[in-house]
């Protein structure tokens, strides 16, 4: 694949992200739509705070170019745990519904971001080392 395409399928794909993790928590992460959420699943008020603010933090690293790559790398994970816990939680509460998938389809288009990000990295190092 050309790095052109690489570069166009990480940016769209992390921009997606950085929507999703970044933007929208921030702007509901305090709506009683979004306190309710947390309530249903079993978890304490503050949760939701924290969870807001990490998805947060974590959008940004992986967005902002200038920003260490095992730092990315670390938000990648915790991006990834958010994904997994948030499905299986939703599946342990409400059962075997389209709510379980939505955090995994979220997921499928991290891995996107996350595999291109590191083949761009890989491409940048080989040709620094040529």
């Amino acid at each position: 694949m050309q790095p052109k395409t690489l570069k166009i399928i990480f940016w769209v794909s992390t921009l997606l992200i950085f929507i999703f993790e970044g933007v929208m928590p921030a702007l509901t992460s305090q709506t009683e739509m979004a306190k309710e959420g947390i309530r249903h699943l079993g978890y304490p008020a503050y949760f939701g705070i924290m969870l807001a603010v990490f998805k947060v933090l974590g959008s940004i690293a992986i967005t902002v170019p200038q920003v260490p790559a095992t730092l990315k790398e670390w938000a990648y994970a915790g991006l990834t745990f958010d994904m997994v816990a948030a499905s299986t939680s939703i599946w342990a509460v409400e059962g075997f519904s389209f709510n379980v998938f939505f955090p995994l389809i979220v997921l499928a288009v991290l891995m996107v971001s996350y595999f291109t990000y590191r083949k761009l990295n890989t491409l940048q190092y080989s040709k620094a080392i040529a």
